[in-house]
C-alpha cells in the first residue's frame, strides 16, 4: 500500500478538520506546503441526485471568469472551412475519419474534443474510446455544435467540461495554485452558482451537500456551504 509524503502528511496535518468559508478554505490552501510544479487547484462536489437516473444527470461546460491557468489541449472534428476557422481558433488537431482512426488506433493526448455535427458519422463510433475518458463529444455539453471555432476558443480561454460520476460528484479543475485568493474564489463561486442553476427538476432535497477543495499534491479543505 502506497504511503503519503511526509510533506503531504504536514500539509493534512495543518487543514482544518470542520468545513470553512470559501475564502478561508483558499487562504488555508494556498498556506500549505507547495510542490515543485504550479499544482492544479480541483474542486470535488456532493451532489444530492440519484446517479441511476437519468433525468438527475448533471453535465454540461462552463467559463470560468478566471480561466484554469494551463494550455488546454483541443481537438476538432471539422471539414473544410470550419476546418480551417477551428485551427485558426487554437484546435491543435483537426480532422474527420483520419483523426478518428488514430483515436481508435490508441491516440489520447488531447483534454477536449469538439465536433460539427456533420462529423457524428465518425465520432459516433469513438463512444467506448472516449467515453470512459470523459471526451466524447456530446450536445449536451456544448462540444457538438454548429460554431466549432467559436466552442474551440472558449475551451482554450478556460472552459471546463464536467458530469457527474456514478456516485453524484463533480470533479472540475478550478485553476492554478498560482492564482490570486481572489481569482480562485471567484471561479469556485461561479461554478457553484452555475450548477445551482441547472439542478435537475427531478432533484430533491439539498442538491450542493458537500464541497471540498485541494490541489494536485496536497489534501482536501472542506468548505462550508
Amino acid at each position: 500500500m502506497a504511503q503519503n509524503s511526509k510533506r503531504y502528511r504536514r500539509n493534512r496535518d495543518r487543514v482544518a478538520k470542520d468545513p470553512v468559508p470559501l475564502g478561508d478554505a483558499v487562504e488555508s490552501l494556498m498556506q500549505l506546503e507547495n510542490a515543485k510544479f504550479d499544482e492544479s487547484v480541483e474542486v470535488a462536489i456532493k451532489l444530492g441526485i440519484d446517479p441511476k437516473n437519468t433525468a438527475q444527470t448533471v453535465r454540461g461546460a462552463f467559463s470560468l471568469p478566471n480561466g484554469i491557468g494551463r494550455d488546454v489541449k483541443v481537438i476538432a472534428f471539422a471539414e473544410g472551412d470550419v476546418a480551417t476557422e477551428a485551427a485558426e481558433a487554437g484546435a491543435m488537431e483537426v480532422g474527420s475519419g483520419d483523426l478518428a482512426k488514430r483515436i481508435q488506433d490508441g491516440w489520447l493526448d488531447f483534454d477536449v474534443a469538439v465536433a460539427h455535427p456533420s462529423m457524428m458519422r465518425h465520432v459516433g463510433k469513438l463512444g467506448r474510446v472516449l467515453g470512459p475518458h470523459g471526451k466524447m463529444p456530446s450536445p449536451k455539453s456544448g462540444t457538438v455544435t454548429e460554431n466549432v471555432a467559436k466552442v474551440v476558443g472558449e475551451f482554450k480561454a478556460g472552459k471546463v467540461e464536467f458530469r457527474n460520476d456514478d456516485g453524484g460528484n463533480i470533479n472540475a479543475v478550478v485553476g492554478k495554485k498560482s492564482f490570486s485568493k481572489d481569482k480562485l474564489v471567484e471561479n469556485v463561486s461561479a461554478f457553484l452558482d452555475h450548477l445551482r442553476s441547472i439542478k435537475p427538476a427531478a432533484a430533491k432535497g439539498a442538491f450542493i451537500q458537500r464541497v471540498t477543495l485541494s490541489a494536485t499534491m496536497g489534501p482536501g479543505v472542506r468548505v462550508s456551504i
